[in-house]
């Protein structure tokens, strides 16, 4: 059965999380921590990753090639794994930009028609 629950806002739509992964680290390194937030905090508190969905996010992007890693101190002196965008990730993201560019833009001229 469908579920009409609109207080779960936050969950993302299927296959969203690695772009939006993308997408943050394309503004530069970040640790998991501040990839979550950057997403929670562009998305106006709408979206929010949880540490479930992001650690197995980050590690599956890093097998394809598409982030590199590594370790570092975070702003609280504390040990962090800091990601980056390989220059294939950045090749995919370009890709999924233009596809969910595409996709958006058909799903909403659906929406608007009577």
């Amino acid at each position: 059965m469908m579920s009409l629950n609109r207080e779960r806002s936050s969950d993302l739509i299927q296959g969203t999380l690695d772009m939006l992964i993308l997408k943050t680290l394309a503004r530069g390194r970040a640790h998991g921590y501040a990839i979550a937030e950057s997403i929670h905090q562009r998305s106006e508190d709408v979206l929010r990753v949880e540490e479930s969905a992001l650690y197995p996010a980050l590690h599956r992007l890093e097998l394809h090639g598409l982030l590199a890693s590594e370790w570092g101190a975070s702003e609280n002196k504390r040990r962090a794994k800091y990601y980056k965008l390989t220059a294939r990730g950045r090749k995919f993201l370009g890709a999924e930009s233009a596809h969910w560019n595409r996709m958006t833009a058909a799903i909403a001229r659906v929406m608007e028609t009577a």
